[in-house]
């Protein structure tokens, strides 16, 4: 394992059960690899607002074939290596993981309750999105 930070791995923050299926290169560029290095350094406040607890990565860095081939967006920065889908359900819910990276301070540029995962993004613009997805699939300002 190719250790990004102490607890997350260039691993497991470039995995795809898609890339795998499709036979897609998920290899990040230079510029990638070093803004997942930032990521995972930043998900490292994030594992210890949470009470050090294990955070299991769904989505990390994401080559644009793989992004088009989960449907994600022309712009993700998942792309970038900015950005991170994951789960810590030793804490709690998705929405109970938000409300505590809320009130732990984090810095972010966005912050999404999607339902079943969070996703967090630590685009340098920073702008501190909160957005929750609703029944209907939109995204909604707040928690």
């Amino acid at each position: 394992m190719t250790p990004l930070s102490a607890h997350f791995t260039l691993e497991e923050m470039t995995h795809s059960n898609t890339a795998a299926r499709r036979g897609l290169d998920n290899t990040p560029t230079g510029e990638a690899l070093a803004n997942l290095r930032v990521t995972a350094s930043r998900m490292e406040a994030v594992r210890e607002v949470l009470g050090g607890r294990v955070i299991t990565v769904n989505s990390g860095y994401r080559a644009p074939a793989v992004n088009a081939a989960v449907g994600g967006s022309a712009t993700s920065g998942h792309m970038d290596g900015w950005a991170v889908d994951f789960n810590c359900w030793s804490f709690g819910d998705p929405l109970a993981v938000c409300r505590a990276i809320v009130a732990g301070g984090i810095k972010f540029d966005q912050l999404l309750q999607e339902g079943t995962w969070v996703h967090i993004s630590f685009d340098p613009r920073m702008r501190g999105q909160v957005k929750t997805k609703g029944a209907d699939g939109k995204l909604r300002p707040g928690l």
